[in-house]
């Protein structure tokens, strides 16, 4: 009696349960085809459930599912529906998980304005042509019209560290090319000036006035050249196959001294006859400068270059001796007709071993060393 009454209790049971699972399940099917509800203010979400890979879970039928007991082993059919609860709260995370990423705040534009600041101090530092032109060129004109036309132990107020900084930028701004040519045209145009002023020298000041071009051009490259020292070898040496210091005395050479080569010449032969005429430093820095813009102009009068550049003539030979002997005699003969004897030079130089002797006694007695 006892167990029919508990028989049927468990089937009542059962059977209630099965009538709750099927009500649940038709609420989880009609969840599915009706829209989501609206998501819940960001404040109030929970963390969000974590999808499974493959997307959403789909609904099947529970008639399909082939169950087992634990002793028959794992189940061959798809898994279990899940409950109502768990369908729709993995609906509702998936759309408050798109609602947080559109309620998330837009990225501030000042990742935007940091690059755009950097590129701008960067494009800042280029140096346009223009900028080359109207700003950096001039400096670099300037100093150079001040070097070429300085005197020798005048004092310029160049910064030649601002003009190497000028220097330095232009060619690390790739503009090299312009620079030099701009250089050459400058130093070109000097040099057709003073050729044109040493052409209306007279013959009387023509020598001297030649010994301070040279002079003054020779001074200048001794600044210029550094200056330009780092465009020399990044730009000249390496893509022209040159230097710089070479091609401003060729510079000189072209434009000043072939032009007055052959009027120069016949003026220092015949300063060269007459003793004193050009004073001996004016003539030993024209006739060492010539030969170091161009040796081949020793031809032209071997004999003056010989007495100023050692090893321009064939070594001495013992058959010329005595041609050697009648040369020092001209020109003994010679120093005497302008008022030089050698009887001055031989007193005036005892004269001065005797005050050189004196002076040495008196410092010895003293016993000073």
């Amino acid at each position: 009696m006892e167990e029919s009454m508990e028989e049927e209790e468990w089937g009542s049971y059962v059977a209630m349960m099965d009538d709750q699972n099927h009500n649940n399940w038709e609420a989880a099917v009609d969840g599915f085809r009706q829209p989501p509800p609206p998501p819940p203010p960001p404040s109030s979400i929970s963390a969000p459930a974590r999808e499974p890979p493959g997307g959403p879970l789909l609904a099947v039928p529970a008639a399909s599912v082939d169950r087992k007991g634990p002793k028959e082993g794992l189940s061959m059919g798809p898994p279990p529906p899940p409950e109502a609860n768990g369908v729709i709260m993995m609906l509702k995370s998936c759309d408050s998980a798109a609602a947080v990423a559109k309620a998330a705040p837009a990225p501030t534009p000042s990742s935007t304005i940091n690059i755009n600041t950097s590129t701008s101090k960067f494009l800042m530092n280029v140096i346009t042509i223009e900028d080359y032109k109207s700003t950096y060129w001039p400096k670099l004109d300037g100093a150079i019209d001040q070097l070429l036309t300085q005197s020798p132990g005048d004092y310029i107020p160049i910064s030649y560290e601002q003009i190497y900084s000028c220097v330095y930028k232009c060619v690390c701004q790739q503009h090299s090319e312009q620079m030099y040519s701009d250089l050459i045209k400058k130093i070109t145009n000097h040099l057709e000036r003073v050729s044109k002023e040493l052409q209306a020298s007279p013959p009387d000041l023509y020598i001297e006035r030649f010994n301070i071009a040279l002079g003054q051009y020779m001074g200048a490259l001794q600044s210029i050249v550094p200056l330009f020292i780092y465009m020399n070898k990044f730009y000249i040496e390496t893509k022209l196959n040159r230097d710089l210091k070479d091609d401003l005395i060729k510079l000189f050479t072209e434009h000043v001294a072939e032009k007055h080569i052959y009027s120069l010449m016949p003026l220092l032969l015949e300063a060269q006859s007459t003793p004193f005429q050009v004073t001996p430093s004016t003539m030993a820095n024209i006739v060492k400068g010539l030969y170091t813009l161009r040796p081949e102009w020793v031809q032209m009068a071997p004999t003056l270059f010989s007495k100023f550049i050692p090893n321009i003539l064939p070594p001495a030979v013992e058959s010329e001796l005595s041609e050697y002997a009648a040369e020092d005699q001209k020109l003994q003969r010679e120093l005497i007709q302008n008022g030089f004897t050698r009887g001055d030079q031989s007193r005036k130089r005892a004269g001065d071993e005797l005050a050189y002797n004196s002076s040495s006694a008196c410092a010895s007695s003293r016993g000073y060393r």
